[in-house]
């Protein structure tokens, strides 16, 4: 055998060797965890949280290094939803925690009853290299509230973000309750080959299928945050000047790289021309002329050259296809700068309309009937979001009910992420589960149905069954 092939099946045998050692430790301290007050995990949550806040610093480099993100940006999107997340969790825990008692029904008279929330045991984090931050701790947050062991897989396509966040896991937790393994490919098959409790996932339905395969063989429960083509709708009765303003911030931001970004638009055949003007203007008062943008401090680039290539693609098919480009349209492998681009009159078959963008370019579709939007829409895979804008209610209400998507705005983009409050998650080829807050805490935890027994009428359906029992049990089909 070569050498250096010996060396790295060798390297690759310590590295499963010490994961299996990490993980049979934690499938300990799962056990003791079950124990634990809620003070006791608000108490963790509360040392990540000072931890986070300590490499604020840090993880604001990092994102600049990995893909040259802008510092409010990383503040706004990677530190600020941990730091709610983990603030909501401390507050509201010991009221998540707390037995929730169920009234009897009809079959069980006699009985009390009551949910009790247990941890579900180990759990596996795969965290994605968009938002990796955000969607590694965040979750992490919800593990620990749940009274979770974690092993975290972060992203190898940001390593200085990843390097950060391994930074603040190894000095806040050992690794027999939270532990965390860098790598490629190689690492995540390891760690899917594992007997976890539960995974949780964020990233493309691709990979979604590949984890829940594996998930599939020890019968773990997961949660799959996935993504789509997100659409949005910009009808006649819109506020043409905030749809604009707030569809191109919610689309590039992260220069397109985020999955709740709005993918496409369908507009109004009457507006059309007018939300475009409008488009322009923000786009040149956002970053400047077209001249100006490749230099703008407030544009992240596109992660590496491989998926600026991918993104370049998609415009060039495009284009090639007869697509128009309303504005933008530059690019810059080296850079991995792809201009933010406004693109018109697309075919129906072209690559962009097919696959997720996840990138800087916004299809915008004109349309003259909403019932055509509406079948395009229900035609595709369902999408991780959905946004509307328009002033007349029967036109809302018609999208809402006839679509379906992860999760809605009405005038507004992307905030759904945000609110604390209510369940993030897909709808089939978008994800699986939900997470943040209460819903994040849930995620992570079994609820036990717990019947305590009162007075024992059971006895009345014992054996032998009688006259008696027969009508009785035809007495409780009629009245149950």
């Amino acid at each position: 055998m070569n050498p250096s092939v010996a060396h790295i099946e060798t390297e690759f045998d310590l590295i499963r060797q010490k994961v299996h050692r990490v993980f049979a430790a934690q499938g300990i301290t799962a056990l003791q965890l079950r124990q634990i007050s809620h003070a006791e995990r608000a108490a963790k949550i509360k040392k990540l949280k000072m931890a986070l806040l300590a490499n604020s610093e840090a993880v604001i480099a990092a994102g600049f290094a990995d893909f040259g993100k802008p510092a409010p940006e990383v503040s706004l999107t990677e530190i600020l939803p941990v730091i709610a997340e983990a603030n909501d969790a401390i507050r509201k825990l010991r009221r998540w925690m707390k037995p929730k008692k169920v009234w009897p029904s009809r079959m069980t008279v006699g009985t009390s009853s009551y949910l009790q929330y247990e941890p579900k045991g180990r759990v596996l984090i795969i965290a994605p290299w968009n938002y990796a931050v955000n969607l590694s701790l965040g979750p992490l947050v919800s593990a620990l509230a749940a009274g979770n062991t974690v092993i975290i897989k972060p992203s190898e396509m940001t390593p200085h973000t990843s390097a950060v966040i391994a930074k603040i896991i190894r000095e806040t937790f050992d690794e027999n309750e939270v532990a965390l393994f860098e790598g490629e490919v190689q690492m995540t098959q390891i760690l899917l080959n594992l007997p976890f409790d539960h995974i949780f996932f964020t990233g493309s339905p691709a990979v979604g299928k590949i984890v829940m395969a594996a998930a599939a063989k020890h019968l773990t429960s997961v949660t799959l945050e996935l993504g789509g083509k997100s659409p949005t709708i910009v009808d006649e009765t819109a506020d043409l000047a905030a749809a604009a303003k707030n569809i191109l911030w919610a689309k590039f931001t992260n220069n397109g790289q985020t999955c709740i970004a709005p993918d496409h638009i369908y507009v109004h055949a009457n507006v059309k021309e007018a939300f475009l003007a409008e488009c322009i203007k923000t786009l040149q008062a956002a970053y400047g002329s077209a001249a100006e943008q490749v230099n703008s401090p407030d544009l992240a680039r596109i992660v590496n050259e491989r998926h600026a290539a991918r993104v370049k693609a998609l415009l060039d098919d495009a284009i090639a296809m007869g697509a128009k480009v309303v504005a933008g349209g530059q690019a810059d492998l080296m850079l991995r700068y792809i201009e933010p681009t406004l693109l018109t009159d697309i075919p129906d078959d072209a690559m962009i309309m097919r696959e997720e963008i996840f990138g800087p370019l916004l299809p915008v579709i004109s349309y003259a009937q909403l019932d055509t939007v509406i079948a395009s829409i229900n035609a595709a895979p369902k999408p991780l979001a959905l946004y509307i804008w328009s002033s007349k209610q029967a036109t809302i209400d018609k999208v809402m009910q006839q679509t379906t998507s992860g999760g809605a705005c009405i005038n507004h983009c992307v905030v759904q992420f945000l609110h604390g409050n209510l369940p993030f998650g897909g709808v089939n080829n978008s994800g699986i589960g939900s997470g943040h807050g209460h819903h994040g805490f849930l995620a992570f935890s079994h609820e036990r149905a717990v019947v305590r027994n009162r007075i024992m009428f059971a006895k009345m359906f014992y054996p032998p069954y009688t006259a008696f029992t027969r009508r009785l049990i035809a007495l409780f089909i009629k009245t149950v």
